[in-house]
């Protein structure tokens, strides 16, 4: 069969089209009303960032990382997420977040507070693997944000496509699925940057400019620019492990990706050796491997099963084969109080519709580096209306604007029988509102951000404005879907749960330490 055949067999059934599976994590930074990061603890009145099921810290004490459940309908899944960013506003005081991917101004790296998370065995390590990563990359690398996205096809997805099947048949053939989707997702994903990358410029105190071959532009008082750039987050500008391009992780089936992540957490690197692990009795890192853990692996896209209590997570894909995929590589939309709007996460919907259901070939690491470099092109230089981007390492060069409406055309199909099975126009409207943005660059995130960051002479300026405009809007609006309640009994549960946590260790953390990467060491 193909593209057309099996969204045909799979639109049979609107549930398969209309029951998807979504979730997301949006980071964002602290700020003072300076438009400073942030050097206050995590606020007390948001619980434990070890155990509140909806607002966390990723790296630093300063970026908040907000979550929702899984939602089957897009404007719950938001109005979920409006919702956690009120009532986090109503323990900031006079903080607010800043509304882009690329920090603010930073003055050095000792101004961004590791993230903390108590003293239990788990909370230290948590805060002992950000450590690490700070003497691997430094700080300010790791306190870029972005959006993931968590998505999932239902089992009558499933069933329309691969009909009756065993328990053990069913796991392997939707894992196969997922990585078929993944390898298309390398190969066109280069859209999203496209489309919705909205990282163009980045404070000086950011940029390293002598270390960088860039040619970029100076805008302001220290805010840098390249002109056609799109997503700068995902360049090598932002958070890379160069050790890891000589990693051989493939995506052709689960047990390919599965050896060659074990295989990089078990990888000595010289140079992470240099940092040491323990030095004058205290932790620099867990270990000195290319990869500390698994979660270190930087992709623009992952698969995903939810783990059980204290399983890794490729040992819950190995128990149990690709439950969902994570979509990594959204920036943080500046103009949305939230980060992301309906419209991307829609287009995401099509997109990944489509790259399942789409023929997806083996991939060899040489034909990988292809792809990626297509995806470097764009993130760089994506509005400019001349960029070429290679199809394969030997096939034709075409413009994104040529290649974009080949993927739109069937876009277009997918947008249709989802449509078609909810009973709405939504998808037709949001690809049509699209489509213009692939015949006109100016349109897009990254080029309407550039725009503002020109008027107001710099990405401080910017980034405050947008900030207090979203710190008023999400103040003065309802909850649309949770009880303010709800909120403060989970921030007090949660301490409570963390307390209980720490209350239960009897291991000491060396011990620990040594259990955990028993299977490493």
């Amino acid at each position: 069969m193909d593209f057309s055949q099996r969204l045909q067999q799979i639109a049979a059934n609107p549930d398969a089209l209309t029951q998807m599976g979504r979730g997301l994590e949006r980071e964002a930074l602290r700020i003072t009303p300076q438009g400073q990061l942030s050097a206050k603890p995590h606020p007390a009145g948001l619980g434990s960032a070890l155990t509140n099921k909806w607002v966390t810290t990723d790296f630093a004490e300063p970026l908040l990382e907000f979550i929702t459940p899984v939602s089957h309908d897009v404007e719950q899944l938001l109005a979920q997420l409006s919702d956690i960013h009120r009532f986090t506003y109503t323990k900031l005081g006079d903080e607010s977040l800043w509304p882009m991917s690329m920090p603010c101004f930073v003055g050095s790296e000792d101004e961004i507070n590791l993230a903390q998370y108590g003293s239990s065995n788990t909370g230290r390590m948590k805060t002992l693997y950000r450590e690490g990563l700070k003497h691997r990359y430094g700080s300010v690398m790791q306190v870029i944000s972005g959006v993931h996205f968590n998505f999932s096809f239902p089992n009558a997805f499933w069933d329309q496509l691969f009909g009756e099947q065993s328990a053990e048949a069913r796991q392997a053939a939707v894992s196969d699925a997922y990585f078929g989707l993944i390898r298309n997702y390398y190969r066109f994903g280069w859209l999203i940057p496209y489309l919705f990358g909205a990282s163009p410029a980045l404070c000086g105190s950011f940029l390293d400019k002598s270390a960088s071959p860039l040619n970029f532009e100076q805008v302001g008082c220290g805010t840098y620019f390249l002109p056609n750039a799109t997503a700068l987050r995902l360049s090598d500008l932002g958070y890379t492990n160069h050790a890891q391009s000589s990693l051989k992780i493939g995506f052709n089936s689960l047990s390919e990706y599965l050896d060659g992540v074990r295989r990089a957490i078990r990888t000595p690197s010289e140079e992470f050796a240099a940092i040491g692990v323990k030095v004058d009795g205290e932790y620099r890192q867990l270990n000195a491997n290319v990869l500390q853990i698994e979660n270190e692996l930087y992709a623009p896209i992952r698969a995903k099963r939810v783990t059980r209590s204290g399983e890794k997570p490729s040992e819950a894909l190995e128990r149990a084969g690709v439950e969902y995929i994570e979509v990594r590589s959204l920036d943080v939309n500046p103009f949305s109080p939230v980060g992301v709007t309906a419209e991307q996460i829609r287009f995401l919907d099509l997109f990944l519709t489509w790259a399942v259901l789409s023929d997806s070939a083996p991939m060899d690491e040489s034909e990988l580096a292809c792809w990626r470099d297509n995806w470097n092109r764009v993130v760089l230089d994506g509005r400019n209306p001349e960029l070429l981007l290679k199809i394969g390492c030997d096939g034709e060069r075409l413009t994104v604007q040529q290649w974009g409406n080949r993927v739109f055309a069937e876009l277009a199909l997918v947008a249709d029988a989802m449509d078609n099975a909810a009973g709405t126009s939504d998808y037709r409207d949001t690809l049509s509102k699209l489509q213009t943005w692939i015949d006109d660059p100016s349109l897009t995130l990254s080029a309407q951000l550039l725009n503002q960051i020109r008027e107001q002479q710099g990405i401080g300026k910017t980034g405050r404005a947008l900030a207090e405009q979203h710190t008023s809007a999400l103040q003065t609006q309802d909850y649309l879907f949770y009880q303010e309640q709800e909120f403060e009994q989970e921030a007090r549960e949660s301490v409570a749960r963390q307390q209980a946590i720490e209350a239960a260790d009897t291991m000491s953390f060396d011990v620990f330490l040594d259990s955990y990467f028993a299977d490493i060491r």
